[in-house]
């Protein structure tokens, strides 16, 4: 038995059930909504079948049974009774002011009518005079209230979202339109409309107060889409063979309060292509508007792990007031994860649905918030390898090199070096498109620490603080940037870590950097830690390395002083040493904030390759990274 054919780009039902095309029976939910009367709107992201459902509505009003046979709905419906239908489709090309609306509202209006047999005189009415009289003639010509089935209802609006007058402009030629529905309901015994996002009923449909939006309404949760049963079943001769994990990872997870849903696209061309897991539906659009507005905003991305929205954030925008979040979850990058009732409200948590979206946006939010297109894959193919390996100097060397690569011209006309959530942003963007677990402020019983990342069995626990203009002399005399007290709360530099580390400072170019031999004493804790380490470790080891034992007392710039009987050999490398001696103080205030307030106390006793403390400091001058300390607990 040959395998029946995909329905790729095919969105006409006639087609596919004619032509032995592979079809989802979605006459369920079509039942449930044509049985009813009523003006019904649904929200879905692109490419997800819209669609075909309306095509799919069309052929059940006018009443084709033929094409219905085998499908749920075929001994549920009364064929007898056929609808007129006005299909009003927005999907073709593009418009760019109201003229140009116009014009193709008054084509879609004589299309409709001209298939209906009606004549619209156009001479001494305008689009809401023949819209409604296409209504009321339709009605009375065929002896049924007519049906009206809009699609893509806000395309015009969305294809001019970066120009706000004239996407207003075009909203008002639509509201123009739509207002009609109102003004002949007692002739409709149906309406339904499809598009991306929802505008607000003020703003477009002004007067449908009866609206039933149906797009987070559970019994409607797949009425688009595939769902896992869809594929085991429908799609399994097509699918033998696959890894059914690695599927739902990469094309699931698209949640609107039931079962989450398959985009039909990317399973689609995922047959298609020979089962390669590649980012199909992702690249049929780009999101450069929203990529835009997260900018202009600054955004602090890694809130994007965390989202928890009221209602009213999903519901609707204007062209006038756009939320970003709400343009995220409508476009499709974000859904929802699950919801809860908090002081009376309903509150949504967001997540991204799948990989294919995870890795593709934060490509795209690293190309717009960095502009680096040429060295995006290898930066990131370095970054990977060492996270991977637990190599910290390697890490930092790539993140310097990431930062001194994005071009002057992307801060022309703004301010974002000036704020801390940029370096967090674009470190998020680039450890994202890893597929590493990213916990962004990282819940502990003593605050909440920047990022925490979790890849291939190391944790890294991860604060960032922001460097203001003005020079200090570290402990060496050299220049540092000083840090503005407006811009962090350093912890304390005399506070002592919780178990013996090894800690590395890697500092600004004009101060040389110390990787892996934290046994020279006055170079190993940074600025101002001098031999104050604790007891005798300081002096000890200073001694040790030359002499073979030694004993004397040490002082710490800036961090007080330490004495004490140390004992060391010429053999004991920089390692041992200082796996031996309690933990310094850590002079970076990122470090110091995470040791102070024990913010990696909770992983300390997680399985896994390594734990890693590390503070980062950028300086908004320099647009990158000055310095960078870590430690190792185990």
């Amino acid at each position: 038995m040959s395998q029946q054919k995909l329905p790729i780009g095919i969105q006409t039902f006639r087609k596919i059930r004619e032509g032995g095309f592979t079809y989802v029976d979605k006459t369920v939910e079509a039942e449930r909504l044509a049985t009813q009367a009523g003006v019904y709107f649904l929200s879905r992201p692109r490419r997800f079948g819209k669609s075909l459902f309306v095509d799919t509505l069309k052929e059940l009003f006018e009443g084709n049974e033929a094409l219905f046979r085998g499908l749920h709905i075929h001994d549920q419906w009364d064929w007898s009774q056929r609808h007129p239908v006005i299909l009003l489709d927005f999907a073709a090309g593009v418009v760019q002011s109201r003229a140009e609306l116009d014009r193709r509202i008054r084509q879609l209006i004589n299309n409709n009518a001209q298939r209906l047999g009606i004549d619209c005189d156009w001479q001494d009415n305008d689009i809401p005079g023949c819209f409604g009289d296409l209504i009321r003639r339709a009605h009375e010509g065929f002896g049924q209230r007519a049906v009206v089935l809009i699609d893509e209802y806000d395309k015009p609006i969305l294809d001019n979202i970066e120009h706000p007058e004239r996407a207003a402009e075009l909203r008002d030629g639509l509201k123009n339109l739509y207002s009609v529905l109102k003004a002949q309901d007692a002739h409709l015994r149906f309406v339904f409309l499809t598009g991306v996002s929802k505008f607000s009923k003020v703003s477009l449909f002004s007067g449908l107060n009866q609206l039933n939006d149906i797009t987070l309404d559970p019994q409607y949760a797949t009425l688009c889409g595939y769902t896992q049963q869809d594929l085991e079943t429908i799609f399994a001769e097509h699918l033998a063979g696959v890894d059914w994990d690695e599927l739902r990872r990469w094309y699931n997870g698209y949640g609107f309060l039931g079962e989450p849903v398959y985009n039909p696209y990317d399973i689609l061309l995922f047959i298609d292509k020979g089962h390669s897991f590649r980012n199909y539906w992702f690249e049929t659009g780009s999101p450069s508007f929203l990529i835009k507005l997260f900018q202009q905003r600054r955004y602090f991305l890694p809130d994007l792990e965390q989202l928890e929205v009221g209602e009213e954030i999903l519901d609707s925008f204007d062209v006038e007031h756009i939320n970003p979040v709400t343009l995220l979850f409508q476009a499709g990058y974000l859904t929802v994860a699950s919801t809860q009732v908090r002081r009376g409200r309903l509150m949504f948590r967001l997540k991204v649905p799948n990989q294919e979206v995870r890795l593709a946006l934060n490509d795209q939010f690293i190309s717009g918030y960095t502009g680096l297109e040429e060295t995006r894959i290898r930066l990131q193919d370095g970054l990977y390898d060492s996270l991977v390996a637990g190599d910290l100097p390697g890490l930092i060397a790539l993140i310097k090199r990431l930062f001194a690569g994005i071009p002057w011209r992307n801060f022309t006309g703004n301010d974002l070096p000036e704020a801390e959530g940029y370096y967090a942003s674009v470190l998020y963007a680039f450890f994202a498109s890893l597929d590493a677990e990213i916990i962004p402020e990282d819940l502990t019983n003593h605050g909440q620490v920047d990022l925490t990342l979790k890849l291939a069995g190391y944790i890294y626990v991860i604060e960032i603080k922001l460097v203001r203009d003005t020079l200090i002399l570290d402990a060496r005399g050299k220049g540092d940037r000083e840090l503005d007290p407006n811009a962090i709360t350093a912890a304390s530099a005399t506070s002592q870590a919780t178990a013996p580390a090894t800690v590395v400072t890697v500092a600004s170019e004009d101060s040389p950097a110390l990787l892996g031999n934290p046994a020279s004493a006055d170079l190993a804790f940074g600025a101002g830690a001098g031999a104050g380490a604790g007891a005798g470790a300081g002096a000890g080891a200073g001694a040790g390395a030359g002499a073979g034992t030694g004993t004397g007392t040490g002082t710490g710039t800036g961090t007080g002083t330490g004495t004490g009987t140390g004992t060391g050999t010429g053999a004991d490398t920089g390692a041992e040493l200082a796996a031996n001696a309690p933990a310094a103080p850590a002079t970076n205030p990122a470090l110091a904030q995470i040791q102070a307030r024990g913010y990696s106390q909770k992983y300390q006793q997680a399985p896994g390759k390594g734990l890693f403390e590390v503070g980062f400091v950028f300086s908004s001058a320099e647009r990158n990274l000055i310095q960078a300390d870590w430690r190792r607990l185990h």
